[in-house]
């Protein structure tokens, strides 16, 4: 095991530990160029990247110079300062049937960051300010469980969820088809709303947009309509690209209201990869300058994370409501490549994004595409 990465990844966890990390640019900062230099030396796979841009550590000076890997190299590069005996775990990315997958290497250590990340940025977006109804919750997962779907990133943080909040009722619903796609089984999560709503304590489900949009067609078909308890709520992740039924998020998300009775301030949205160890979550914009016609929430990474939205065709950082690709700088990935270039679409919103979808030619990804 590399003792120099070793030693940065304990000393993230304590900061993330602390809820307020790296907050300051020039921390950031600091932190970043030092990670830098630590996966420069240690991933050849990414050294070699950088010294064919000529981007080397003796000539960067700011982490926005740090070289940006595309996503798509985790399909074919082994982008981790990982030994083969080393690698105890790998999260696939979620693509059509026969695509390439990404390929995210870990080991104990680097689970720990990346459960570190997740966990601590996941209760303060979706549960913050919890109360005594916390001990009654019930989680439905509308993904597979951990054991069938073992490189799921999706599904192992929800895992993580399940596993430190120790609650009693919790149940995984999704299902895998002979093709490896996901589906529901929509017995299991009809009883799972009837026990809440019969129980009157509150229910979180957490699952991706198709699977949403298919456990409402189901119900519709059924003609079956819940009001689930104070204090319910959804959180929903991935994207439409390529997919037969598509539904705008604003219509999602009201279907989501009429359906369950939730309430559009507990519906929030996630963004993550398979690359990446941590997750946006979107939030309420604050500053009135930013609002604009239909849009109340932007996305937000955690303060140990900073994202760029970068134009394509001059390559320089998208102004103030521009568009442009999604670029997200992690100091959770620290055993494999912190510089990540998506190959998703944004618009810059303050300190936050708007999520706009894939860039044309990309190839589609994500956890939604797995539910069939």
């Amino acid at each position: 095991m590399n003792t120099e990465l070793s030693r940065f990844a304990t000393r993230l966890r304590g900061l993330i530990a602390n809820r307020q990390p790296a907050t300051g640019n020039r921390q950031f900062s600091e932190l970043a160029l030092e990670l830098y230099g630590l996966q420069f030396k240690h991933n050849s796979a990414y050294r070699k990247i950088c010294e064919a841009r000529g981007l080397t550590p003796e000539v960067v000076e700011h982490w926005t110079q740090i070289p940006a890997v595309p996503a798509a190299a985790f399909k074919e590069l082994e982008l981790t300062s990982l030994a083969p005996g080393e690698r105890t775990a790998v999260f696939h990315s979620s693509g059509t049937t026969g695509q390439t997958s990404s390929r995210h290497f870990h080991n104990a250590e680097s689970l720990a960051v990346y459960e570190a990340s997740l966990w601590t940025w996941f209760e303060q977006n979706i549960f913050p300010n919890s109360g005594a109804w916390l001990e009654a919750l019930s989680l439905v997962f509308l993904t597979p469980n951990p054991m069938a779907a073992p490189h799921s990133s999706l599904v192992h943080m929800f895992e993580i969820v399940r596993r430190e909040y120790a609650l009693s009722a919790s149940a995984f619903t999704g299902q895998l088809k002979e093709d490896g796609s996901w589906t529901l089984d929509f017995v299991a999560t009809v009883n799972q709303l009837q026990n809440a709503c019969d129980s009157g304590q509150p229910l979180a489900m957490l699952g991706t947009a198709f699977s949403f949009v298919h456990l409402l067609d189901y119900l519709a078909a059924k003609d079956l309509v819940f009001q689930l308890p104070k204090d319910s709520r959804v959180m929903e992740t991935g994207g439409y690209k390529n997919r037969s039924r598509c539904l705008p998020k604003e219509e999602l998300h009201a279907l989501i209201t009429a359906r369950f009775g939730i309430p559009r301030e507990n519906i929030r949205c996630e963004y993550g990869m398979s690359e990446l160890s941590s997750q946006a979550y979107d939030s309420e914009i604050k500053n009135s300058k930013f609002k604009i016609k239909n849009l109340e929430r932007t996305l937000h990474f955690p303060p140990w994370a900073r994202v760029r939205i970068i134009s394509p065709e001059t390559g320089r950082e998208a102004g103030e409501g521009e568009t442009g690709l999604i670029r997200v700088f992690d100091l959770a990935n620290v055993f494999s490549v912190a510089a990540i270039q998506t190959e998703d679409l944004g618009v810059r919103r303050g300190d936050g994004f708007e999520l706009i979808g894939r860039a044309q030619m990309a190839g589609p990804r994500g956890c939604s595409l797995m539910t069939a």
